[in-house]
């Protein structure tokens, strides 16, 4: 995804030139130090590569407009005052349906002379008063007035980088549903029709033909050697599996991506059992896992809106993400609870130990009690992790989600498959939520707090209903 945000800076004209010069020499300066690409007027394009007019405006929008698929967001910055129309206009005029970021600098008590003075705290109020006219949402930094060099401005420009991303890549998404839902879970259940009315396509394919693709690939297809090394690589392989199941595995995790590339998919959802268990004696989750870990979000049990889920936390962490059952309670603490897959966890969220060498277990299934390989095993790392949930809500028409953030800690069970015991503050009130409102029992989880990108990118720029389970520690 391109990552370029288009910049302007504001101006008033009565203001002395060397204000404005200086905030832009420091603004890029900063976005340059965190290696993020910008588009932005060149100094003699306008005055000083400044919008302070209508024809300023103009030539902000066209050149926004001839970088519309490069550009994710637009970070506005004012160095005084500024004429708020021509901001408004050149973002109006621009026709691009981005985040904005409204950003002003700081005045010195001792600098309040006409020439030294830039009257910020008054112009960000004009400007997002007059974007509220014009319709058009943004983003605003933690403190009203901020200065460039500031951590709390770098937090907040890679904060709304994150938004952007999220907002973006949500926005015109397509989505695999390989295999029929568990007849067993009505849990999984979505609206196509919904999700395309937001953009986002799903297609599908039947199991009946990956079947037949997996008999007329040779055994000795050079793309099946190569997934037969991917395989071991990523696994380690000092498992279980025998030769003949990573065979199988290697054929189908080569039809999935070459099915994720001719259908130019973004991410997938798959019908993992059990199906797979009684014709094939294998599992599609280390598989799931490796794609996971590539940071293409592959659900299981063909939770469509899970996926989307998965993807939305990509989006915003830049890493990749794990579905989970809201599984067990942890003794008495209604404070914890277990999260638990059978798995297909990407091995970037497991514990380092579990990572280096991942046990892939065979269990007995159907009523053979045939061996199936391809579980993952393991405990997810310790440390603070956000989670989301989408879904249709079809009665209303809409999509809906929520977000929060909490702690995995560091704590075994014995048990198998994967697992992370987590920590959520006022999970009770959470748990409640999810149940009165019919969300689904499964939920994605990351190891970046990247809550607030995603509420914010949800609920302002896409209009998604979105509940946001806040923590003490959340502004």
């Amino acid at each position: 995804m391109a990552k370029k945000i288009g910049i302007i800076i504001g101006n008033r004209r009565h203001f002395e030139d060397s204000i404005y010069q200086s905030a832009r020499e420091r603004i890029l300066k900063v976005l340059m130090e965190l290696k993020i690409e910008t588009v932005i007027l060149e100094q003699n394009d306008t005055t000083k590569g400044c919008v302070s007019n209508l024809e300023e405006a103009e030539e902000c929008a066209r050149l926004f407009k001839s970088n519309k698929d490069d550009i994710i967001g637009i970070l506005v910055s004012l160095p005084n005052f500024s004429d708020e129309r021509s901001i408004a206009n050149a973002i109006r005029w621009s026709e691009l349906k981005v985040p904005v970021l409204i950003h002003a600098f700081r005045d010195k008590t001792d600098e309040m002379q006409r020439n030294t003075r830039k009257d910020t705290l008054w112009g960000k109020i004009s400007v997002c008063n007059n974007l509220r006219q014009y319709g058009i949402a943004f983003t605003l930094t933690q403190k009203h007035i901020e200065d460039p060099e500031t951590d709390i401005f770098k937090n907040d420009i890679t904060r709304f980088i994150a938004t952007c991303r999220v907002t973006v890549g949500m926005r015109r998404l397509r989505v695999g549903m390989i295999g029929a839902r568990p007849a067993l879970f009505n849990t999984v259940r979505y609206s196509e029709k919904i999700l395309e009315n937001n953009g986002i396509s799903v297609e599908t394919l039947d199991l009946s033909e990956v079947f037949n693709k997996m008999t007329e690939l040779s055994d000795h297809d050079e793309n099946v050697k190569l997934r037969i090394v991917e395989i071991n690589q990523y696994l380690g392989c000092k498992t279980c599996c025998d030769d003949h199941a990573v065979l199988k595995m290697a054929k189908l995790l080569y039809i999935i991506e070459e099915y994720i590339r001719m259908q130019k998919l973004d991410i997938i959802s798959f019908q993992c059992w059990n199906i797979l268990h009684k014709e094939l004696n294998i599992s599609v989750c280390a598989l799931l896992s490796i794609l996971n870990n590539k940071n293409i979000s592959a659900a299981c049990e063909t939770d469509v809106t899970g996926a989307l889920a998965m993807h939305a936390l990509v989006l915003a962490a830049d890493g990749p993400s794990a579905i989970v059952d809201w599984n067990n309670n942890y003794g008495d603490n209604e404070d914890q609870c277990v999260f638990y897959h059978c798995s297909n966890f990407p091995k970037d969220i497991l514990d380092d130990e579990d990572a280096a060498n991942l046990p892939v277990i065979a269990f007995k299934s159907g009523e053979e009690a045939k061996n199936c390989y391809g579980i993952i095993e393991g405990k997810i790392k310790a440390g603070d992790f956000t989670y989301c949930r989408i879904t249709t809500d079809d009665v209303n028409g809409c999509i809906r989600a929520y977000v929060g953030e909490g702690e995995i800690m560091d704590q075994a069970l014995d048990t198998y498959g994967g697992y992370g015991v987590a920590r959520i503050e006022s999970m009770e009130k959470l748990i409640h939520y999810i149940c009165m409102n019919g969300f689904e029992h499964h939920v994605a989880i990351n190891r970046k707090i990247v809550a607030d990108s995603v509420y914010e990118a949800f609920t302002k720029y896409l209009g998604w209903d979105t509940y946001y389970h806040m923590q003490k520690n959340n502004r």
